[in-house]
């Protein structure tokens, strides 16, 4: 009886992920170079972290149905509902925001949808707890035999499929960076860096919990703390998909400097920071700062970085 094939070879993922210097005066007059590792690159309906977190959970799966969590504008909800179609297993989505259910659907909900699948709208106090026996047990009652994948895919099986990103950045830079949601996809950055780099997250979202997740995530998945990471927490911009005119003008410049479409939620923060960071002396003359580039920028879906 042969195996099934993996899924890197049913998907057929560009991997490694191409690495590319830019010229960007902020950085070298301070003797920095600036790389963009560009994970957006990686598959069309997986790109970046999304394919890295999703890829070892999925093939635990083996087929079964898929229950996450997500938000109204989920890239990860999307990711999964676009697995499950090009794989052909069933996925359900935990959509915070009862009210949603009543509304018709946005572009990426409706894109989730249109991927086959299941939405299923919760109020936001069920949703803050949907990691507690009794939500999971309620969410087991009601869709039977299925695989829960956390919201925005990070657990231990996704810092395990990270780690490759930091292998393929192993020797080409000494910092590497990445804008920060729940923390898995630095966890496996910095467990799969060298000895002598540094993996710098930048969170999209304050509260000041990310260094305990990441912490967290990495004894489940690797048995103590791995590699070496910092966290630059002053670029949340107001939180998650937030903007300001400051932001959305400095992204517009980098696009122009670049001829790089640049995703407003995750990237343009941490091209921001990473900017102000040369600026401010923060990185040593000789310094090869690698800026993950986790996805691009969806035209239907800007929208959303403005009003929530």
């Amino acid at each position: 009886m042969t195996s099934p094939p993996r899924l890197d070879a049913r998907l057929r993922p560009r991997l490694p992920s191409p690495l590319r210097e830019v010229h960007d005066e902020r950085f070298a007059r301070h003797g920095v170079r600036l790389l963009l590792k560009r994970d957006d690159l990686i598959h069309p309906d997986l790109p970046g972290n999304k394919w890295r977190k999703l890829a070892l959970n999925l093939e635990a799966a083996a087929g079964r149905t898929v229950l996450t969590f997500g938000g109204a504008y989920s890239n990860h909800l999307r990711a999964t509902a676009a697995a499950g179609r090009l794989l052909g297993f069933p996925t359900v989505g935990v959509v915070r925001g009862d009210e949603l259910a009543h509304r018709p659907l946005n572009p990426s909900l409706a894109r989730c949808a249109a991927e086959g699948m299941r939405l299923h709208f919760v109020d936001r106090t069920t949703y803050r707890a949907k990691t507690s026996p009794e939500v999971l047990e309620g969410l087991l009652g009601r869709f039977g035999d299925v695989v829960v994948v956390p919201e925005g895919g990070s657990n231990a099986l996704a810092a395990q499929g990270c780690t490759a990103l930091g292998r393929e950045l192993a020797g080409e830079v000494d910092v590497a960076a990445v804008a920060c949601g729940t923390g898995g996809t630095l966890a496996g950055l910095a467990a799969g860096l060298a000895a002598g780099q540094r993996a710098l997250g930048v969170p999209v979202v304050g509260g000041g919990f990310l260094a305990g997740e990441v912490a967290r995530l990495q004894h489940e998945a690797f048995g103590s703390r791995a590699g070496d990471w910092t966290l630059e927490e002053r670029f949340t911009f107001g939180g998650y998909a937030r903007t300001t005119p400051e932001l959305d003008a400095f992204a517009a410049d980098f696009e122009e400097r670049h001829g790089l479409p640049v995703e407003r939620v995750y990237v343009a923060k941490l091209l921001f920071a990473l900017t102000a960071l040369a600026g401010e002396g923060a990185f040593a003359p000789g310094t090869r700062v690698a800026a993950v580039v986790t996805g691009a920028p969806d035209a239907a879906l800007q929208e959303s970085s403005v009003s929530r």
